[in-house]
């Protein structure tokens, strides 16, 4: 399986975002892909996660109401739309998938690169 994230960049606080992550492969064998994201210094943490085997949804409480998880069955895509960005949201944004949805990276199977979002002024 290969997963390709994009559409990180630069955005202004209360800006939005909205992040692509397109898998290949044995899709059908790890139906949940997650949104994980890295910022300086910190652990990686779990930011979405949405499973096209039963629409389960899991979101970090840390983006409730602001990130979006969402998916393109036909495109093999997740998307994150981001809004209301804070500067604490500034890190490297990584996709992963799994046979079910997970906010904990070591259940995750396969990941893709990140992609950088910085929110700045």
């Amino acid at each position: 399986v290969q997963l390709q994230a994009s559409g990180g960049g630069l955005v202004q606080p209360g800006g939005s975002l909205r992040l692509a992550c397109t898998a290949s492969g044995l899709t059908l064998n790890f139906p949940a892909i997650g949104w994980f994201r890295q910022a300086p210094g910190k652990e990686r943490e779990g930011v979405s996660c949405l499973s096209s085997l039963n629409d389960i949804t899991y979101t970090s409480d840390s983006v409730k109401n602001r990130f979006i998880i969402s998916r393109d069955n036909a495109k093999n895509t997740v998307y994150l739309q981001m809004k209301s960005l804070k500067s604490e949201d500034t890190a490297v944004y990584f996709c992963a998938t799994a046979t079910r949805c997970s906010l904990r990276e070591h259940d995750m199977d396969y990941w893709g690169k990140g992609t950088q979002v910085t929110v700045s002024s």
